[in-house]
């Protein structure tokens, strides 16, 4: 079952942005920013950990997962630092993923060939 609820919300996340994509003059890059930001509300009302508790992946590996990480990086920051925590938090939560994401992107173009010509 958790297979399919993952399926399920993850697929909906992504047919909802595909539709703001089609429907609406938004850039990538700022639909982009919009899904890292409503992550990160989400978190901060705490809806977003019960919805991750029932759909798992579905949840946690679209952009919306990645703005709910910055913010508990952030929220126990604050509590540990203080007001610099605001700073420093989401770079502590968020590093592993960032530094995976450009080193498997570095080695991608090392083995594709670009398809753009010079």
């Amino acid at each position: 079952m958790d297979y399919i609820n993952a399926f399920w919300v993850g697929g909906l996340i992504c047919a909802l942005v595909q539709i703001l994509m089609e429907k609406t003059k938004l850039m990538p890059g700022r639909i982009m920013v919009l899904l890292v930001c409503t992550g990160a509300v989400l978190g901060a009302v705490q809806v977003y950990e019960p919805f991750m508790k029932y759909a798992g992946a579905g949840a946690s590996v679209p952009l919306l997962g990645f703005g709910n990480v910055l913010w508990k990086g952030m929220q126990k920051a604050i509590d540990s630092d203080g007001f610099i925590g605001i700073f420093m938090g989401g770079f502590t939560a968020s590093a592993v993923g960032i530094c995976a994401a450009l080193v498997f992107g570095y080695l991608a173009s090392l083995v594709f060939n670009p398809k753009m010509k010079k």
